[in-house]
């Protein structure tokens, strides 16, 4: 997903780094840069909009359990997965 536009941190550097973003892992100078970026760019926010979304829905459903740490990796190197398949050209 792009919006077509340069910007100081691609599109594609975002959305691999939204949810590490969305739990506030990463440092202050990352954040303002993944900020501006979603300032900046429609597409990208519109998307980190549905994945907060998402991560919310699953709290709120399943309460405070935490899921084990190989299993997160595997979620995430899936979401990477499914984000490379679907940036292909047809």
């Amino acid at each position: 997903m792009s919006c077509g536009r340069p910007h100081a941190v691609p599109c594609s550097e975002v959305l691999e780094q939204v949810y590490v973003y969305l739990d506030g892992e990463l440092g202050a100078e990352e954040i303002a840069r993944i900020r501006q970026h979603l300032d900046e760019c429609a597409p990208c926010l519109e998307e980190y909009g549905l994945d907060q979304l998402v991560k919310s829905l699953v709290a709120r459903c399943c309460g405070h359990d935490h899921a084990p740490d190989a299993l997160r990796q595997k979620i995430l190197a899936r979401i990477r997965e499914i984000r490379v398949e679907l940036s292909r050209p047809e």
